[in-house]
């Protein structure tokens, strides 16, 4: 799954909030994790405020800048 298509499932995700919706929020940020790394499954927890929405923290403070 790309980063993009990851980001438009859990905008509609976040919009609808609930449980059911928490859960599969969950299951598409262990397939971006699962694909593209742990690091980017928190930005998009970060980027998209997942944390407010759903209750969904970020596994790890947030990465530095490449230098």
């Amino acid at each position: 799954m790309t980063l993009e298509k990851a980001r438009s499932l859990l905008e509609v995700q976040a919009g609808f909030g609930g449980s059911y919706n928490r859960n599969g929020a969950r299951l598409i940020l262990a397939e971006v994790a699962r694909e593209h790394g742990q690091d980017a499954a928190d930005a998009l927890i970060r980027e998209l405020r997942l944390a407010e929405g759903l209750g969904i923290e970020a596994a790890g403070p947030p990465a530095a800048p490449p230098e």
